[in-house]
């Protein structure tokens, strides 16, 4: 062996067989890094690999005849560049074969590109090695032992590093995910941006967690994309007070949920009862992508369903004796304004409650019957209407001072809706104490008249302009 290594061309010949399908990977892997990051450094590491490498491992082959003792002539020359010229048509065909019409979903269409490279240099190696031997008559068996006793003893030296490496391939190959699915993985959680033979990166929405393919392929985690219901599900868990009943908490739960801007509205919320005074809600939303902002919304209108209900979110318990003595300070305020006197404060504030609404929430929907009048004490809220096809016209907005659900007095369906466009706060007064206090004053019947016909025309217009529009 030592006389074998010891020729002037060994060492030259093994740099070409070994080094330079090694080299050609390694700058394919860096081309489509450059590439897919739009570097100017792309083409020329195309030059270096298409090219420059190529020349060079050529220069040094066709020097090593000079010291050769075979007759190197031309027509030996011909047939192996026609050889190599062989080989490289053979696997380009073969490539195009096996992968050029890979179907969606096969183990052709999941092989990882390094595999192909890996098996394009196993070929190269012995497509060389055979023109060695058929062309010029070179022993390569020599050669061959060498190269395997060296690739031993350079897998032993890196097998620690090549293991993890090779389980990232491995995973690669099954590819239980693509670029554009959500991850929760136990050192990151979001949506895969890019994905090599090394690593996936996972957009995180804080930066790009560099996640490696062997501490995927070794551990577990969820793929968020691949939902097997209709729909993914964003799910929390809220706990009330052991009192408060299970169906008047899933019916604020329900509302809550269904209402929510991210529900896809052909699929219904979920609220499931899971003992112990604690429930599950779960509302469809059409990515992972939504799952934060659903869960905030639903968390913070959830505690403001809880207090218009009574009920107690976290055994938080609402302060009814405050409550009273806002309404009642408030409903002073109201009445002062309307010019009532205190005999209506009193009748309005012995039935009035006090209800809180977040920022979003609808608190009239179009087409309602309204049980009371609100009068708005805090925040403000949007009227709107819906057009023809399904589009929200909005028609301004209204505060502290003015009132809502006018039309429960004429028991009239309301063609507007209400949404709070702030956190808001509402004092609601019931339509038979309302009623009261209205037959005994005729200058606030005529001013709620009024007012609704002016809301009611505002909403005509803006549906025949909607229509007018479409045509």
């Amino acid at each position: 062996m030592n006389s074998f290594t010891s020729q002037p061309w060994f060492w030259p010949a093994l740099g070409v067989i070994v080094g330079l399908p090694l080299a050609l990977l390694l700058l394919n892997e860096l081309h489509a890094l450059l590439a897919r990051r739009g570097s100017s450094y792309a083409k020329p590491v195309a030059l270096l690999r298409n090219w420059v490498l190529p020349a060079c491992a050529v220069y040094l082959l066709v020097a090593q005849l000079e010291q050769a003792d075979v007759q190197a002539t031309w027509s030996k020359i011909a047939a192996t560049a026609f050889g190599f010229l062989i080989m490289l048509l053979l696997l380009s065909g073969a490539n195009a074969a096996l992968f050029g019409a890979a179907r969606a979903g096969s183990w052709r269409e999941r092989l990882p590109g390094i595999f192909i490279d890996m098996g394009r240099l196993v070929l190269i190696i012995l497509g060389v090695g055979l023109l060695l031997s058929w062309v010029w008559g070179a022993n390569i068996g020599g050669l061959i032992a060498a190269v395997g006793v060296t690739s031993i003893v350079i897998g032993l030296a890196v097998q620690t590093a090549v293991g993890p490496v090779i389980a990232g391939l491995l995973l690669l190959f099954e590819q239980p995910f693509r670029i554009g699915d959500w991850l929760d993985t136990s050192p990151a959680k979001g949506r895969v941006v890019e994905v090599n033979w090394r690593a996936a990166h996972i957009d995180t929405g804080n930066g790009i967690q560099i996640v490696p393919n062997a501490m995927l392929a070794t551990g577990s985690f969820t793929n968020l994309s691949r939902a097997q219901g209709a729909a993914y599900q964003a799910s929390a868990t809220l706990a009330f007070g052991p009192d408060d009943p299970p169906g008047a908490v899933g019916a604020a739960l329900m509302s809550v949920a269904t209402g929510l801007p991210t529900r896809l509205g052909s699929l219904p919320a979920k609220v499931v009862a899971l003992g112990e005074a604690k429930y599950k809600v779960s509302v469809p939303i059409a990515s992972p992508a939504d799952e934060s902002r659903t869960k905030a919304l639903l968390l913070h209108r959830a505690w403001y369903a809880a207090q218009r209900a009574g009920l107690h979110l976290d055994e938080a318990s609402p302060d009814a004796e405050t409550a009273k003595t806002y309404v009642e300070s408030q409903l002073q305020r109201v009445a002062a304004g309307l010019g009532l006197g205190e005999d209506a404060v009193a009748a309005m504030a012995a039935h009035a409650r006090q209800l809180l609404y977040a920022e979003g929430e609808i608190i009239q929907p179009v087409n309602s019957i309204p049980e009371a009048v609100g009068f708005i004490t805090a925040g403000s809220v949007g009227l709107l209407v819906y057009a023809e096809d399904g589009r929200e016209l909005s028609l301004g907005s209204i505060g502290v001072g003015d009132y809502i659900g006018g039309t429960s007095l004429t028991r009239q369906r309301m063609i507007t809706g209400v949404v709070a466009l702030t956190d808001t706060t509402i004092v609601s007064v019931p339509r038979d104490a309302m009623n009261a206090v209205v037959q005994n004053n005729a200058r606030l019947a005529r001013q709620i008249g009024e007012v609704i016909e002016m809301r009611r025309k505002g909403a005509t217009d803006a549906l025949a302009e909607a229509a007018a529009g479409v045509r």
